[in-house]
Formats: C-alpha cells, structure tokens, sequence
C-alpha cells in the first residue's frame, strides 16, 4: 500500500482516552484524506485494492475523501447544468450514509446502530418531503439560489457556489454527524442514560419536525388548488398560522436544530465530555439557519403584505405563546 496511506492507521481508543484522543484523531485524519485520495485514484481499476484501502483505512479519512468528491463534483456541476441544487439533492442522503459508515467499520456497534438508524429515519423522511417537491427534478432549484443571482454578480456567485454551495455546506452535513465518528472512537463502550435520552429527544424533536413539514405541504397544496376568489383567512393571506405555525413562524427549523443538538449527545454520552470538538457540527448549523431564517423572512415580506403582522404576534423560532390570531387581527382593522 502507498507509504502515505499507511501512515493512516485503525486507532483504537475507547473509554476516558476518546476524550482526550479524539480532536486529534480527527485533525490526523482530515491530513490523511488528500494522500488517500491520491491512492484510490492510483488503485481505480483494482477493486481488490480499493476494498482493502477502505477497511485499512482511518474512517474518518475515508468519509473525508467523501466530503472532498462530493464538493468537487457540485463545484463542476452547478455550472454545466445551470441548476445549483446539486447540494440540497444531497442533503438528506449523505448523513445517514456517513453514519452508516462509521457504523459498519465499528463492526456495528450498538451506539453507532443506533444512531445510524436515527439518522436514516430523518433521510427517509426528508428525502419523501424533497421528492413530492419535485427537488429532484433537473432544472428544480432551491428558491434562495435565483435569487441570491440576481442580487450578485456573475463572477462573485460562481465563487459563492465553489466556497459557500459546495464546499462549505458537504462539509458541514459531514460536521453535524461528526459525533459518530466519537462514537466510532469510543466503540466497544456501554451505553448510557445520555445516549438514551440523545435517542428520545431526537425522535421527539423528528416528530415536531415532520408534523410541521406535513401541516405546511397540506396548507400549500389545498391553497394552491383553490381559486384566488374562494381563498380566506390564511389562504387569501398566503401563508399558514395555525397548527404548529400558531406557535413558531419556522417550527421545522427550530425541530431540526434541536434535532441534531440531541444527535450531538451521543458524542457527551460515549466521552463524558459536554463540549467537545464535535459540538463544532450542530453549532455551525445552528448558526447557518439564523441567517438561512433571516432571507426566508425577507422574501416571505416581500411577497405578502400581512407577513409583517404575523411577525409581531408569532414567535421566530422558538415555540412561545402566541399573540392574537390573525383572524382576529384581520377583523379588527375591518371594524375600526
């Protein structure tokens, strides 16, 4: 095997030593991929080779190899098809594939079992959502992408789309399953009350999200097969406020943060350590939807006039207390 790749060694690490042994770990392998990347194109036409390369291996550097063709692939890709949502067709797929990963190099650990099986229950899920969308249609854009090209020019958005779209985002669906690769560190190790509460959180927080996800694909579908004229209430307004929406303008979002913030403690349950370098995954994340939250919010205003309304009586992102429904608002300013 090539010498640089043999530097990539199996680490075994498991109990107290994963929490002082995993960032590095993690840094030796992110150093690993590029040589291992060199040597699978080396070996490309001996399957033998390439089988023996991925269980030899560190995982982390495979799934590293992952991350890099998969951005290289959307970096060529947006531009020769015109469609920049070669990313979002992605999204649902690739955590529960890393997972999966990491759980079978583990010799399918009962942690990593598990939290591949999570994380296959949010892909199916999210992958079914994206599909009756029509995401997978060639041509099917993300409404933030024709967008954000108006608002740019030409050559600053082919760079936002190599270091933003493709780059950035692969790297951070492989970042917010990081705690697995933890979890693979620490394989062999019992689990623990805070994995099972990881488990019962991110199934609770699964559950907010898809019910929110099918109260908001019911409302869109009936308004859209309604005419103008036979439209009231939230459907004459365009948008909907009732169920989960009564309590959070966005509750998908606010459920798919805190999902994988409960996904982030298997990593505290398998190293006993509350902030490790894992957290860097949901933390991110986290923060890419305040500003993915923020444009959504701009363009809902933009497009209807009683959006601002909604805004002053309904929580952003956190399930709160409602104010008045906008019904009642509504009725209000025609009685004044």
């Amino acid at each position: 095997m090539n010498a640089l790749v043999e530097q990539v060694l199996e680490m075994e690490v498991v109990g107290s030593e994963v929490k002082a042994a995993a960032l590095n770990h993690a840094v030796e392998a992110h150093r690993a991929a590029l040589p291992l990347l060199c040597s699978i194109y080396n070996t490309i036409t001996d399957v033998d080779g390439l089988v023996d390369l991925y269980w030899n291996s560190d995982a982390m550097a495979v799934a590293v190899v992952g991350f890099m063709a998969s951005a290289l692939f959307c970096i060529i890709a947006g531009p020769l098809t015109g469609d920049y949502s070669w990313v979002d067709r992605m999204w649902s797929l690739w955590p529960g594939l890393y997972t999966w990963h990491f759980a079978v190099r583990s010799d399918y650990d009962s942690r990593l079992v598990i939290m591949a099986s999570l994380a296959t229950l949010w892909s199916v899920r999210l992958t079914y959502n994206f599909a009756r969308k029509g995401g997978y249609k060639l041509g099917h854009e993300d409404y933030r992408w024709p967008e954000l090209r108006k608002r740019m020019p030409p050559l600053a958005f082919q760079v936002f789309n190599v270091f933003f779209i493709s780059i950035f985002q692969h790297y951070l669906l492989l970042m917010f399953v990081s705690s697995s690769y933890v979890a693979y560190l620490g394989r062999g190790t019992d689990l623990t009350l805070v994995d099972m509460a990881a488990a019962v959180l991110f199934f609770v927080f699964f559950l907010i999200e898809t019910i929110s996800d099918e109260q908001q694909w019911a409302f869109q579908t009936r308004k859209h097969a309604m005419q103008p004229q036979e439209r009231t209430g939230d459907f004459a307004r365009g948008f909907l406020t009732r169920g989960l929406f009564r309590y959070s303008r966005h509750p998908n979002f606010f459920a798919e943060q805190c999902l994988w913030w409960s996904f982030y403690l298997f990593a505290v349950g398998v190293s006993g350590q509350v902030l490790g370098w894992a957290v860097v995954g949901p933390l991110v994340l986290s923060l890419l939807f305040q500003g993915s939250t923020q444009f959504t919010e701009e363009l809902s205003l933009a497009k209807y006039p009683a959006y601002a309304r909604y805004q002053q009586t309904t929580s952003r992102l956190i399930p709160c207390a409602p104010g008045p429904d906008m019904d009642s608002i509504d009725e209000d300013k025609k009685t004044q």
